[in-house]
């Protein structure tokens, strides 16, 4: 039992899939874990305490004048806690959450969870998950460090399909085992990765771009460091913030992406290239704002460098480990399964670009030269820490 020995809070949300709770609970037991619950005021709408008090051995905490706790109960627990999680999480909870309140026995535990691993398990109407405010509030908590497992696609309580069902309890339980239990096997090691867009001048006004967000390289940065690696981050202009406690290493065009990488390229064990560099650049930018004139405008343009390429063509042997992205709207295994073999690649990971860029959530199929891997939709820290496992592999 990988949990043995292991000590968690289950904090309960006030949503539908409050009974899920309970099946959370009994898995990390049969896992191991010795578990706690704490349940906020509407939660105990939806189940009633005494059912985890059979579970558990002791009462859950409904609020923070717990007479069985002779001090602070919210520091006692996080204390005593290896991990926190949260299921179900609603829209108000990750909400409040995200602007730090601890207002009830729940976010008072949050609040004080720093240092520990602290999950959160959504489960909301499909409309109310992709709420921009929802979006938003989930984003900060992840740059918090916080793990978000699912929602998932199915049936929700209004009777509708969509995206909002809480993951089912044994994949809680696997995200937990996951935390607690894997080894900080980068330790020594140091990551190389790109994120983000390049932007490439017509005139001091206008640029050529795309639409990356780097959260994709944002993800696997912070899952890399959390694993002991050394991130050095090499990343095109965007809106989201860059993880902390990583070498951040700022540019703006395809030309400075390429001498970023190179300078850092000898202290790299792995190269993730997660940028999407622009394919072409303007021949000859205007010093000054090109003015409007005649119905058609002609733009020359002329290749930028192939970074992935160059990198794979210079690496000794399989040093350091070379992985790639292939962003596509049509033949996408296909396309990723070329560049792999063009661009000497260890790993491509293969997804469609209208399932991944601008979103925290993606599906993905990892390209090697053993097979592919088809993987189901998931979050893109959970996509990192897959495609972690596949380089520490190759470390190894």
């Amino acid at each position: 039992m990988r949990l043995s020995g292991k000590q968690i809070v289950v904090g309960v949300g006030g949503g539908i899939a409050a009974f899920k709770a309970v099946a959370l609970v009994r898995e990390l037991q049969r896992r191991g874990a010795s578990v706690r619950v704490v349940m906020t005021p509407s939660a105990i709408r939806f189940i009633a305490p005494m059912t985890f008090s059979g579970l558990t051995g002791s009462p859950p905490v409904v609020d923070l004048w717990d007479p069985g706790y002779p001090g602070e109960v919210h520091v006692e627990l996080s204390s005593w806690a290896h991990a926190l999680v949260v299921a179900p999480a609603t829209a108000n909870l990750l909400a409040r959450a995200a602007v730090g309140m601890a207002d009830d026995a729940v976010l008072a535990c949050v609040s004080c969870s720093t240092g520990r691993p602290l999950l959160f398990a959504p489960a909301m109407h499909e409309r109310m998950w992709l709420a921009p405010a929802t979006q938003r509030n989930v984003r900060q908590l992840e740059h918090d460090g916080a793990i978000v497992v699912g929602p998932v696609q199915g049936a929700l309580a209004s009777g509708e399909q969509g995206a909002g069902r809480m993951a089912d309890p044994d994949a809680i339980a696997e995200a937990v085992d996951a935390v607690l239990c894997r080894e900080r096997d980068l330790t020594g090691r140091t990551a190389l990765i790109s994120a983000g867009p390049t932007q490439e001048d017509l005139d001091p006004v206008r640029f050529i771009s795309n639409r990356s967000s780097g959260r994709m390289g944002f993800a696997l940065a912070a899952a890399a460091r959390d694993r002991g690696a050394q991130v050095i981050l090499v990343c095109g202009p965007t809106t989201a913030a860059p993880p902390a406690g990583v070498e951040l290493l700022s540019v703006r065009s395809a030309i400075e992406m390429q001498q970023a990488v190179h300078s850092a390229l000898p202290r790299a064990d792995a190269v993730i290239m997660t940028a999407a560099v622009a394919d072409y650049r303007a021949r000859a930018p205007s010093d000054s704002k090109l003015k409007k004139h005649g119905e058609v405008l002609t733009l020359e343009l002329i290749k930028n460098p192939d970074i992935l390429a160059e990198l794979g063509a210079a690496r000794a042997g399989k040093r350091p480990v070379l992985v790639g992205f292939a962003m596509e709207t049509h033949d996408v295994v296909a396309s990723a399964r070329r560049k792999l073999v063009a661009k000497k690649c260890d790993l491509v990971i293969a997804n469609e670009a209208a399932v991944a860029f601008g979103r925290d959530d993606t599906q993905a199929t990892l390209v090697a030269p053993d097979g592919d891997e088809p993987l189901p939709p998931m979050r893109k820290r959970e996509l990192a820490d897959r495609i972690l496992d596949r380089i520490a592999g190759l470390l190894r």
